[in-house]
Order: C-alpha cells, then sequence, then structure tokens
C-alpha cells in the first residue's frame, strides 16, 4: 500500500473541499427529508395579531377613530358605519387557500394600514370564472377567494 506523498498545502485543500461537499450534501439532505417549506391548508390573508388602522379602495377610505369606524367616500357608499365592522372583521379573520397566477385584468384594490407596518399591504382582486384570485403584493402569493369572500372584503362587488 503506497502512500499519497502530497504537501501539508495540498491536504489542507482537499480537506476544506471534502468538508464542503459534505455541508452541501447535508443541507440538500436535510430539505429532501423536511418536505416542502410550502405551508398546507388556508392560509390567513393577512398576518396574525394584525391590527388594521386604515382601509383604502378606490374613492373610499375607512379609518379607525378610537374603537369605532369612520368613512370617508367621493359619493355615497353605505348607509351607517356599523356595516363597516363586519367588512373589518372579514379582513382580520380570512383565510384562503394558495392560488395561481391569473391572466384576468384586475378588478378591484384595497390598501391596509398596519399598525406597526411601515407600507401599506395591497391586496389585488382578479376575477377568475366562478371564484376570485387575491394578488398580496407584500408576500408576494396568490390566494383563492370564492364569491363569497370577495364579497365581504370587497363591499363594492355587487351580490
Amino acid at each position: 500500500m503506497t502512500a499519497i506523498n502530497l504537501s501539508r498545502k495540498a491536504w489542507n485543500n482537499i480537506i476544506i473541499f471534502a468538508m464542503l461537499i459534505m455541508i452541501f450534501l447535508f443541507n440538500g439532505l436535510h430539505h429532501k427529508l423536511s418536505g416542502d417549506d410550502e405551508p398546507l391548508g388556508p392560509q390567513p390573508i393577512l398576518p396574525e395579531q394584525s391590527y388594521i388602522l386604515a382601509l383604502e379602495y378606490p374613492g373610499v377610505r375607512i379609518e379607525r377613530i378610537g374603537t369605532s369606524w369612520r368613512i370617508q367616500a367621493e359619493e355615497e357608499f353605505v348607509d351607517d358605519s356599523t356595516q363597516l365592522e363586519p367588512v373589518i372583521l372579514a379582513w382580520q379573520n380570512m383565510q384562503a387557500e394558495l392560488g395561481v397566477k391569473t391572466a384576468a385584468s384586475p378588478m378591484l384594490v384595497a390598501t391596509l394600514s398596519l399598525a406597526g407596518e411601515p407600507q401599506p399591504w395591497v391586496y389585488v382582486l382578479y376575477p377568475d370564472g366562478q371564484q376570485y384570485q387575491l394578488f398580496d403584493r407584500q408576500q408576494q402569493r396568490w390566494l383563492v377567494l370564492s364569491k363569497e369572500q370577495a364579497q365581504q372584503l370587497f363591499m363594492q362587488l355587487e351580490g
């Protein structure tokens, strides 16, 4: 049996490359064993524990004033402010399945100002047959909404 005669520097390089190969193998093995990091099931539309300060649709702004809500609209939008609370609760509690990008044209946009967030969260609604696709710009994800869910979030949708 003959030993390989390499310099100390060459052996150090071999050890370094062997360690790098092991790191890459273990890292890849970890991802194979843990499966997809893609969450399964319905996902909350807003981050957990979100506190909505304002909700804007084109021509309409709903904002929190103390414990109640105030609406500012270019034209008559709702008859009384008690209709605003269900919309806010729908945004806070709604969950939807992950979807895929649609080729449809955007239908409506909602902008939410959340407490503790430096930028407003923007959601774009797209029609998709008998359902809707909601694009979340902050998290770069598509969510599938039923017609009823879309109507809860976007008061402008006709019943």
